[in-house]
This record gives structure tokens, C-alpha cells and sequence, in this order.
């Protein structure tokens, strides 16, 4: 399957050059690094990018002070992580070999640098894009949480830190590794909450998903009364394809999501038929490379926020967030989406994330090892997740209310389902009833025809039967056919397809009445819609 992951030695050989190097001088200051002194600090923020003029760098790990690469950065490498691109805190420690000299160059200056030179953002991009992928598989990080696996509450961590391609590890409290840490920090390795570990010496106190992105720099706030040309709303496909295309054509553009980067398409496993990547891509990687490239072209993101209100003023919109800042922009894209359904199962809430699971990412499916596993849905979300976990589980079963699947999901699918003998298809079948202590046992399915019930033993159900679209924060700002999606073009008395009953406001993606719900119409949809939203802002310019 594609990901970010190029060999870093690969990426070695494509240093700056000459010329790019020129500009970082110019831009930076040459300075002298003395033998260990270390250049990123886990959980500190990042001001500059060192190109590296003369000696060696290497990642180490804090707690045990060893290297963690058999590799070390020379001369025409650069050290920084991927968050200086995005504001975000550094997750790995790196130090000096030996005596060296770098040019450190300010991170806004660096952006300036590669919002024109496009040759030397694309080698810097791909770069820092490739070692933040390799910390995430390598699980390399200097962020520790301390907890069992079983635990809820270090689960909602890890899968937080993984839809936002944070890289952290995990260490069970009994464990070597666990009691050295704490030791180091003077705290119990056998408290009974999970406990997050920055560095050494640091500890999140009751750490939960928005401290953790509060510590580590994910949070992207927003200033009050900011103004833009464009606030998308919804950082899925559609809405980061409409912040690249927004910021490739130099308008000033805001994206606004509440959770993290990727939306539902996020929690794909793995997507096989979008062009150009024959052997699949996860969700989280295809929007994390949008994201990035968002970046390089100066589009501003407040994460995770949630939009409340939209109001109109004239030829502006007001938007109010849950922070209770309110931005203004002249034209709004809504690309929210939509959200999971869930099922009117009783004890169904209380084994969400200890059982229940409505993602089924490299995250879920560790919980999915050696069970039988069990997927309700026949689309092609439940489709993709029934043949990435059979890789793990003991069987998948695949839960249809219908006697089919083939007006639900592509016909590849249904093929692969069919002939794979780790995978069973129950048709005309529901799920009655969940059972278990504190995390899920077994689950219930019932013949829909004969109402015969057959329990399975579980540790893993995934719900994957549709989602409602996000649109309750319009209050009757644009029209809504009668299932809430927002209505465009002819539908909504627009002359543009994306345009809504509200001039200035443009839908795209899964939240558009009538879209084809795919990723690949999404990202169209995305980078299409901005030229009208061009032709909306010249229009109310004269």
C-alpha cells in the first residue's frame, strides 16, 4: 500500500541545491552546535530549520539516552520535524555527534522561501513528510503514554494521536520500560489512570485528547475577528482539495474542522480506487499530504474547533466558533460532511471504544487480533474495513440487513468478500444485543427472517451503516433537501453547480445533496468549486 514512507536513505540522495542552499543562507544565520547539544527538544516548540554545513546529528530516545536510528544526519541534510510546517510541537529528540555547524533559518522566513521557490518546498516536504511517516511505523517518539491497552481512556489517546499523525508509544504500567520512565519522574508506574510522558521528566496529570493536543502544539487557535476570503469548513477531502486549490491561487483561506484532519475518508484503512495509487492509500495519509500542501501555500487552519453559527452582514459572513471566537470571511465552502450513525442497541454507547468502533484503522485493528471480528454495513467503508482486518482477526463477519450487496457496494468488493474464506456475509441479519463486563465479550446476530439468534464471542463489532450529513450549525442560512444535505445548483436556484440558495456560500463533498459520496468526487468537488468561489468574490469586489 502507498504511504509517506520513502526510504529515508532514498531521500538523502535528493539534497538542495546549490541554489536553494543560497537562499537559506541568506534567509538564516550560521551558527556553532557543540558536541550533544540538542537541536529539538520532544514537546518544545520549533522556531527554526538547521541545514547542516559541517558534522554529524543523530535522533535519540531521552529515557534511555540511545540512538534510535542506525542512520545520522551530515552535511547537506536539514533538521526539523514536520510540526514546523504546521505549528506543531516536536515529538523525537535530536542532538550533535560531534561539533558541527548549521544555518538556522526562522520558520517564517523558510515559508516564504518555499511559497516561491516551489523546487525546494517540494524536496523539504517530502523530506520532513517521509521521517514523520517512519516515526509513526517505527512507533519512535519521545511522547510515552503509560496504560493498558484495555483501558479506554489510553485508547481515546492513541487513536487521538493517530488521526492526527502524532507518533507516541505505548508501554504497559508492569512493564521495564514503564517503571524506568517513572522513576525518571518521580511518579507511580501503577496508577490506576493513564499518565502521558514528554521527554523524561515531564507528566500530563489525567491526560485526555484535548490536553494532549493542547501540550503538543495541535490545537491551531484563531484570532478573534480574523478575516479572510474564505473559510472552509470541514477538513475531509472536499475541504482540504478546496484549502490547496484556495491557497495555490493566493486567496486568503481559513479551514475550520472539529475533530482532526481527514474526516470520515480519514478512517479508511485503505482506499484502492483512487487514481494514481495502484496499491492503495489510507484516508489519514491522502488528506495528510493535502494538509501539507495547504500549508506551503499560506492556508491557515483552527483545529479542532467546531463552527456554531453562520450568520450574514452584507457581502460578509460571520462565523462563530465554540471557543466563542467569531472569524469573518467572504465567501463560505461547507465541506462538514457527515456523521456516524449509530444503532439503537441496548449497552451499544457503553462499549464505544471498548468494542465498538465505527473507524477501522491500523488503531482499531489491534484490538481485532486473534477474534472474531464483526462488521454491520454493506458499503464500501464496511467492505474496505472487512478485508483489512481479516488480516488479523480469527473471521470477519459481515452483518447485512439486505439480501444483497450489490447496489451498495463496487462490485471488486463484493468479489473479494465473497472468495475470501477468513470472511462471512450473515444476509438478512441484524445485530440484537452486545454483552459483556467493562469491554465487549460477544455480540448477538438475529435472522431478520426467522428471528433465530446466533451469539458469537467478540472483542470487536464495527458499525459502518451510513452517516447523517453536519449541517445543524446553518440555522436556515441555505437550503436543506428533507435528509438535511445542503442543496446546489438547479436544486437550490443557483446558476453555479456548488453554489447554494445563499450567495457567497458553496457546499461540496458528502454534505451536497446528490454528490456521489467517493473520495475521488470529493477532492473534485474541492478544487473545483474554488473557481467560483473566485467569481463570487470579483463579482462582490466592483
Amino acid at each position: 500500500m502507498e504511504s509517506l514512507a520513502e526510504n529515508l536513505r532514498t531521500m538523502v540522495r535528493r539534497p538542495l541545491s546549490a541554489h536553494h542552499v543560497d537562499l537559506l543562507r541568506r534567509a538564516g544565520d550560521l551558527r556553532t552546535v557543540q558536541t550533544a547539544e540538542v537541536l529539538l527538544v520532544p514537546g518544545a516548540a520549533q522556531s527554526h530549520l538547521y541545514y547542516i554545513e559541517e558534522g554529524e546529528f543523530e535522533v535519540f530516545d531521552p529515557a534511555s539516552d540511545e540512538r534510535v536510528y542506525e542512520a545520522t544526519a551530515g552535511p547537506t541534510q536539514f533538521i526539523a520535524d514536520i510540526g514546523l510546517l504546521t505549528g506543531s510541537r516536536s515529538p523525537v529528540a535530536v542532538r550533535a555527534v560531534g561539533p558541527s555547524k548549521v544555518i538556522a533559518v526562522p520558520r517564517d522566513a523558510l515559508m516564504d522561501l518555499m511559497a516561491v521557490t516551489p523546487e525546494m518546498s517540494d524536496i523539504i516536504v517530502s523530506v520532513l513528510a517521509a521521517r514523520r511517516r517512519n516515526q509513526l511505523e517505527s512507533e519512535s517518539s519521545g511522547i510515552t503514554i503509560i496504560g493498558r491497552e484495555d483501558d479506554r481512556r489510553v485508547r481515546d489517546l492513541v487513536a487521538f494521536a493517530a488521526r492526527n499523525r502524532l507518533p507516541v508509544r505505548r508501554h504497559d504500567p508492569d512493564s521495564d520500560e514503564a517503571r524506568a520512565l517513572t522513576d525518571a519522574c518521580g511518579v507511580d508506574a501503577s496508577a490506576s489512570r493513564p499518565q502521558v510522558i514528554i521527554g523524561t521528566h515531564e507528566v500530563l496529570s489525567d491526560p485526555t485528547p484535548a490536553t494532549l493536543a493542547d501540550r503538543m502544539g495541535l490545537r491551531l487557535p484563531v484570532e478573534q475577528r480574523a478575516a479572510f476570503d474564505v473559510a472552509i469548513v470541514g477538513g475531509g477531502p472536499a475541504g482540504i482539495a478546496a484549502a490547496v486549490y484556495a491557497g495555490a491561487e493566493g486567496l486568503r483561506a481559513l479551514v475550520i474542522e472539529d475533530l482532526a484532519i481527514g474526516g470520515q475518508a480519514g478512517t479508511s484503512s485503505r482506499i484502492e480506487n483512487y487514481m494514481g495509487f495502484p496499491t492503495g492509500i489510507s484516508g489519514a495519509d491522502l488528506c495528510w499530504r493535502g494538509e501539507i500542501q495547504a500549508h506551503k501555500f499560506g492556508t491557515r487552519f483552527a483545529m479542532p474547533h467546531r463552527v456554531c453559527n453562520l450568520d450574514v452582514d452584507d457581502d460578509e459572513f460571520g462565523l462563530t466558533l465554540d471557543d466563542g471566537t467569531r472569524v469573518t470571511a467572504r465567501a463560505v465552502v461547507v465541506a462538514t460532511g457527515v456523521q456516524y450513525r449509530s444503532l439503537d442497541v441496548e449497552r451499544l454507547h457503553d462499549f464505544e471504544g471498548a468494542g465498538i468502533y465505527y473507524a477501522a484503522t491500523e488503531v482499531e485493528a489491534r484490538y481485532a487480533r486473534d477474534t472474531e471480528v464483526v462488521v454491520i454495513g454493506g458499503g464500501n467503508s464496511a467492505g474496505q474495513a472487512a478485508m483489512y482486518l481479516c488480516r488479523a482477526a480469527r473471521h470477519v463477519h459481515v452483518v447485512v440487513r439486505g439480501g444483497s450487496l450489490a447496489a451498495s457496494m463496487s462490485s471488486y468488493l463484493v468479489d473479494r468478500l465473497q472468495s475470501d474464506p477468513s470472511i462471512t456475509i450473515h444476509y438478512h441479519t441484524e445485530l440484537s444485543a452486545l454483552q459483556g463486563g467493562d469491554s465487549l465479550e460477544a455480540a448477538t446476530l438475529r435472522d431478520r427472517r426467522t428471528g433465530a439468534d446466533n451469539t458469537l464471542p467478540t472483542r470487536a463489532v464495527f458499525v459502518m451503516i451510513g452517516a447523517a450529513p453536519n449541517t445543524d450549525w446553518l440555522s436556515g442560512t441555505v437550503a436543506l433537501d428533507d435528509k438535511g444535505f445542503v442543496r446546489t445548483g438547479a436544486d437550490a436556484g443557483a446558476s453555479s453547480a456548488y453554489a447554494t440558495s445563499r450567495p457567497g456560500v458553496f457546499a461540496v463533498g458528502d454534505v451536497r445533496a446528490g454528490s456521489v459520496k467517493r473520495v475521488a468526487s470529493s477532492v473534485g468537488e474541492g478544487s473545483v468549486v474554488i473557481s467560483a468561489v473566485w467569481s463570487h468574490l470579483e463579482a462582490t469586489s466592483r
